[in-house]
């Protein structure tokens, strides 16, 4: 049997850093997703057990303000593209908005720390909903071009092949014939 969760990481990752916070006795208060203000400063030693007490989750320290920010960029187009509603203003409007930096800035920084453009990354994060979106089969690809704000069918067909090399009809056979397969070995392990 299996089941399928899916997850909230900024409310998983707020949790993991309040437990984490609270075990070591330092006086925080929790900002935006990834930003903690300490009240008193804390030892070399407390820093480490903290570092470490995260790595054990995947989660790491940025000791960088560019990297920080770079950070808060993808958030922000992960918040985004994986919004419930459609957002009707352009992405590099809404990341400069909310970052409360201009675009021109926000792009330079990201394309120099992550020695790709913010453009790229959105459209990777684009396709990667939409896959999700076609394996739990809720939305069919005139919706979901719709939903993450695609001019056509046809736009979010080309994107989506030169992301995965695939057309998002092949993902679709790739997805039922899975899916049939598993039906048929969990049909056959109830006979065996």
């Amino acid at each position: 049997m299996k089941m399928y969760v899916k997850f909230d990481f900024n409310t998983l990752c707020k949790k993991i850093l309040d437990e984490k916070l609270k075990e070591q006795g330092l006086k925080y208060r929790l900002l935006n997703v990834g930003e903690v203000e300490f009240y008193e400063s804390f030892t070399e030693e407390q820093h480490k057990t903290f570092k470490k007490n995260l790595e054990d989750y995947g989660i790491e320290i940025i000791e960088s303000q560019k990297t920080a920010l770079v950070q808060k960029i993808k958030d922000a187009i992960v918040e985004l593209v994986f919004s419930n509603e459609i957002i009707p203003v352009k992405a590099s409007i809404y990341i400069a908005e909310k970052l409360n930096h201009s675009y021109g800035y926000l792009s330079n920084l990201f394309s120099e720390v992550t020695y790709t453009s913010i453009e790229n990354f959105i459209i990777i994060q684009k396709i990667e909903h939409a896959k999700e979106l076609m394996i739990s089969k809720k939305q069919n690809l005139t919706e979901i071009a719709h939903r993450l704000n695609y001019s056509s069918v046809a736009h979010l067909s080309t994107q989506f092949k030169n992301t995965t090399g695939i057309t998002p009809s092949q993902f679709q056979k790739i997805i039922m014939m899975r899916r049939k397969i598993r039906h048929l070995d969990q049909q056959y392990r109830k006979v065996v």
